[in-house]
């Protein structure tokens, strides 16, 4: 190369026009205008990221201080849905169909904790304060529903761990602890009665003289468990980042928090110009996390095609995210923004075992569901549903239960045994404001003017649902039912 001459390749320019404005250079030094353009690019840009990477952290968090103000201060106490969950509840993609029972853990103020699960326990889950996985207990864990001791070990530990124990290290302080209940008969009083009777969880220091068990009945009641989506959002990460240990996320996802002011031990105290760019932030991010949840454009988000929109969250057979190596953020993203609960159970097969899903977002000429118009859905004969099967409909707002005069938008297959089959054994179900006439049994309210969406859920999912031999319809439009609908304008 001769003296002097500089490939052109490396060389930047005097000018560039960009999303941001105008960036200006001399002989390659930004001017003021441009170094002050792109520092509040990078910044808002850190704000937009931490986010997206965040969104499990925050669930998690709005879901342990949601707990705590409901009387879970202590790792003996859980909220019980002791007649199961309504629309009042908010929940990312709560069940009418399983009793939940939910504590969290303290590991720092109480050290190993035990969970003693009773036998006949449903699917049962400890994630971290990041929402990653701990445990399974009941029917996918060690135990296969035949119950046993479970101990929860906090980071750092190197004491004892006695004899007789399921043994879960987690990196994390704070655990959330859920397990779900069957209904028996159509009924949650079964699993009720098992919760109370036969869970218990308690320091492991204070084997022998453990603290009776305490449940609040939070049926009916109104709960919030969702993170923000607005500045306050980064309150709610800072929270969880001043009380876990520093080595819990890794040195890139805690860099970026730190440089947007979130760093243990020191005060989250932006200035007026950061918190301006934390909240464009975090509004960028907010439409990034509804765009990959409710319109994703992987190709593996579908799960019969571009043809149907039966959609999965597991695009990648990892509960952990990963695809050959590499983790796949917009369907970690996806998945904590509409669900929560992080288990290898999901996303394993086992026949006859946990359960499977299905979501679905659009009708089958590709338009998003409108409540004020009338919606059918067919699910063909023989459902592949050991235990049962539940159509449940969400609100896009705040991806928790619609909430209606139903106050359980669901049907299932064993608490609504009145729904009525078709000749050929399939079922329809039908979405709209008020019933089609003569459909009422088998009929989930929607609300004019708001968007919803439906999951699919098989309880003991068969052979023929691994297998894609069965399938549910595609949701249709019928404009004939809105305009004679029960009580609607003729």
């Amino acid at each position: 190369m001769a003296f002097g001459k500089v490939p052109e390749g490396i060389i930047t320019k005097d000018e560039y026009d960009t999303s941001i404005g105008k960036l200006k250079f001399h002989d390659g030094l930004p001017d003021e205008e441009t170094i002050q353009k792109v520092y509040d690019n990078l910044d808002r840009s850190r704000a937009m990221h931490a986010f997206l990477d965040m969104i499990p952290m925050a669930s998690l968090e709005a879901m342990r201080a949601s707990l705590v103000e409901a009387g879970c201060d202590a790792c003996h106490k859980a909220i019980l849905f002791e007649s199961l969950m309504d629309g009042k509840s908010l929940f990312l993609t709560g069940n009418t169909d399983t009793v939940y029972v939910c504590s969290i853990l303290n590991l720092e103020r109480d050290g190993p904790t035990v969970i003693e699960v009773p036998a006949g326990a449903g699917p049962g889950t400890v994630n971290d304060a990041y929402f990653r996985f701990v445990a399974d207990m009941g029917r996918p864990g060690p135990d296969k529903g035949a119950g046993g001791k479970y101990l929860i070990v906090p980071p750092g530990y190197d004491g004892t761990v006695p004899e007789g124990h399921y043994v879960f290290h987690s990196p994390t302080y704070t655990n959330f602890n859920i397990i779900r209940g069957f209904l028996k008969d159509g009924r949650p009083d079964h699993a009720a009665a098992l919760w109370k009777g036969g869970l218990k969880i308690y320091p492991l220091s204070l084997v022998g003289n453990q603290p009776k068990m305490e449940f609040f009945n939070v049926s009916g009641k109104v709960m919030n468990t969702i993170h923000s989506n607005d500045f306050n959002f980064f309150k709610e990460i800072n929270e969880c980042i001043q009380r876990e240990p520093i080595e819990f996320l890794d040195p890139e996802l805690r860099g970026n928090l730190a440089a947007i002011g979130i760093k243990k031990g020191q005060p989250f105290s932006p200035d007026e110009r950061m918190t301006r760019l934390l909240t464009e932030g975090v509004a960028l991010g907010n439409a990034t996390a509804r765009a990959v949840s409710f319109a994703p454009r992987s190709a593996a988000s579908r799960l019969y095609g571009e043809d149907s929109e039966w959609q999965t969250l597991f695009e990648v057979s990892d509960h952990r995210w990963l695809d050959d190596g590499a983790r796949t953020l917009d369907a970690r993203t996806r998945f904590f923004y509409i669900a929560t609960l992080n288990t290898p159970a999901i996303v394993l097969k086992m026949v006859g075992v946990g359960s499977q899903y299905a979501l679905v977002f659009r009708d089958e000429k590709h338009q998003a569901f409108d409540g004020g118009k009338c919606y059918s859905l067919t699910l063909p004969p023989n459902v592949p549903a050991k235990d049962f099967w539940s159509v449940v409909i969400y609100d896009a707002q705040h991806r928790s239960m619609l909430q209606t005069q139903q106050l359980s938008p669901a049907r299932n297959s064993v608490r609504h045994p009145d729904i009525k089959s078709n000749p050929d054994g399939s079922i329809t179900l039908w979405f709209s404001p008020s019933a089609p006439e003569g459909k009422e049994a088998n009929w989930i309210q929607t609300i004019p003017e708001k968007t919803w969406f439906a999951v699919l859920r098989l309880y003991g999912p068969g052979e023929a649902w691994f297998a894609r031999t069965w399938r549910p319809g595609e949701v249709r439009e019928e404009p004939e039912m809105s305009r004679k609908r029960k009580g609607a304008p003729q």
